[in-house]
Formats: structure tokens, sequence, C-alpha cells
């Protein structure tokens, strides 16, 4: 069932990202007193983006805690409450400073529970952003989802509208194994629609944010609305572009991949990451050995190019692909140019 047809079924609103985000948060505190946050500026200060608001002033100090300025510290103690049967969710500011916390993610929270036999439970959500955006420049703007995705014992989500970003995010606090949660710094202040109701969406499961018949864009996290404003111009030309959002990298729906590709025979993939070694050419390859009688032609890849993310902001859009490079890339797949 897409988004569309999910959110018609209940009464919605509009809000921002950050809001879901901060509602999700705030339902599954009250819900199970297990649940705790900690990071940087989380309490005092509501989060950098503002996602934590006003969860200190309802739950107190002891379960919304600023940290010290040290990941390695806080994601540490993060998976320790997890082992002995708390459910953290540890933030860490930008994406880029989890690699300061790499031990505590790749070797202790995601080998837990296979080291014990199973026994073992790690429910330890990670929430952070990464991205380009604002100019941040290179130790503030990078794509690092790969790394997360190549650790078995992950799991890996990263939500591109607010419907997805709090469903996806209650889901993944009830979660028993570690989950990275992945925010885009640009979708923070995007708005969408959300039940009122409570609700969550399953952990795995695809949504296509529009249908179309001609080509299948794969696409996740930021570059979903950049698919979709492609889309919209492509149908100006008639050409319909099918906009697939995995929503979920670890666990990958495969099947839903395979079913589109199916349909329209024209694949599209793209990613903000940098190309080498990125999602984009493993879910290239699921279709290739599972599909490939199918194809019209090859898979067209647009991803980020392999530089480090510059300072000016002109030089940072040439680094990934824009609406246009979409738009150019599906006019080249369906003339077969």
């Amino acid at each position: 069932m897409s988004t569309t047809q999910e959110t018609a079924q209940a009464r919605t609103r509009t809000i921002m990202y950050r809001e879901a985000l901060n509602e999700a948060l705030r339902e599954e505190m009250r819900r199970d007193p297990k649940v705790f946050l900690m990071g940087e500026g989380v309490a005092q200060r509501g989060g950098s983006y503002k996602v934590t608001t006003g969860l200190l002033d309802e739950f107190g100090p002891k379960r919304v805690m600023d940290t010290p300025i040290s990941e390695a510290s806080f994601v540490g103690a993060g998976v320790g409450a997890a082992i002995t049967g708390m459910r953290p969710v540890v933030e860490i500011l930008f994406v880029d400073f989890a690699m300061l916390a790499l031990d505590q993610i790749a070797n202790q929270a995601a080998k837990f529970k296979f080291i014990t036999g199973g026994k073992g439970k790690v429910p330890l959500v990670l929430r952070t952003q990464g991205g380009v955006g604002s100019g941040l420049a290179a130790q503030h703007s990078q794509s690092l989802e790969a790394l997360f995705y190549h650790i078995p014992g992950l799991k890996l989500i990263m939500p591109s509208t607010p419907y997805d970003a709090k469903g996806l995010l209650k889901s993944a606090i009830r979660e028993d194994d570690p989950v990275i949660f992945i925010e885009h710094k640009l979708l923070y202040m995007t708005t969408g629609e959300v039940p009122e109701e409570e609700y969550s969406i399953e952990l795995g499961k695809a949504d296509i944010k529009r249908r179309g018949t001609d080509v299948t864009i794969i696409a996740w996290s930021h570059m979903v609305l950049r698919a979709l404003a492609a889309a919209e111009k492509l149908a100006e030309e008639g050409i319909e572009a099918e906009v697939f959002d995995p929503r979920s990298l670890v666990p990958l729906d495969k099947e839903m991949i395979i079913d589109s590709v199916k349909k329209t025979e024209n694949v599209v993939i793209v990613q903000e990451a940098v190309r080498r070694g990125g999602i984009a050419s493993d879910i290239a390859s699921i279709i290739q050995a599972e599909a490939f009688d199918y194809l019209d032609g090859p898979i067209e890849i647009l991803a980020g190019k392999n530089t480090p993310i510059p300072f000016n902001l002109n030089l940072e859009k040439a680094c990934v692909p824009q609406e246009e490079d979409i738009i150019e890339a599906v006019r080249r797949m369906v003339s077969g140019t």
C-alpha cells in the first residue's frame, strides 16, 4: 500500500519533517519508560535541528540527556544501556562524526546478538543526519550510508517524508536490533501529511511515491524529492516515471523493486553518496541477477562525484545529482540514445 493510500484512510494534518520525528520520540517515550534520549544538545537546546524540542520539559534530565562532545563515549554508553535492557535513542550531530564511534557501532552493537548465540539484544537507535546543504564543507556534508549498509547486524533507515520519518522511527525504537536512522539536513523543514492517530511503518517495506509505466527511478532520502520533481516535468513530455523509495535500505524490499522493474523495464538509480562502493551499485546488481530479462537497456546510476564536498555552494551543487541530471538520464534511457 502506498503512502497516499495509507494516509487516505486516516485524518491527517500537514507538519514538518522535524515535527514528525519529535512526535515519534514523544509517543514512544510515553509508551515505554525504557526509552531515553542522549546526545549533544538534545536537552537544553532541543537539538541542533529542533527535533527534541520540549522533550526535556516533559520527561526530565534522566530521560533526555545532553552529552559531552565525545561520540565514542556516549555511543558506547548507549550500546551498554541497550544490552542491559533499556531502549536508548542516541543522536550524533553529523553522520561524519559516527567515524569516531565505529568500534562501538560495528564491532560491539552490530555483533553482540551473533556472539551471544542470539540471546543478546541491542535495541539501540542511532539517529544522525547527513548529506549536502548550506555549504558545510567536507567534514560535515558526507553521505556515509554505504558504511553501515556493509556491516552485518545493523539495520539502516533513510526516510524522505514526514510520514515515513515518524512511522519508521517508531518502529526503529521498538526494534530489538541496532538501527542506524539517517535523516537529511535539507529535509527537516519540508512538510507533508501525517495522520493524527498513532501509526508505525514496518522496517523493510518500500513505498512507491509516484506510479509510472516507462521507467523506475529508485532514490532515497533527499534524492526522492528531486526524483519526484523530475518525474513531474517528464510527465509533461509524455514520459511516466515511477518513483520508488526503499525507505529501508537494510532490510531492503527486493521483491517490490523487482516488481517495479518488471513493469517499467527501465531503471535509473539516484544516490547522493559517491558512486564508488555505493548502495546504488548493489541494488543494480540485484536487479541484474533477478530481473535481467525484463530490462530494455543498461541500468543507469546517478551519484555523487568521487570527491570530498567543497565549501563553495556552486561546487557543492555540482558534486551531487540535480533534478536536471535525472531528467536527462531518463530521456536518454527512454529514447535509447
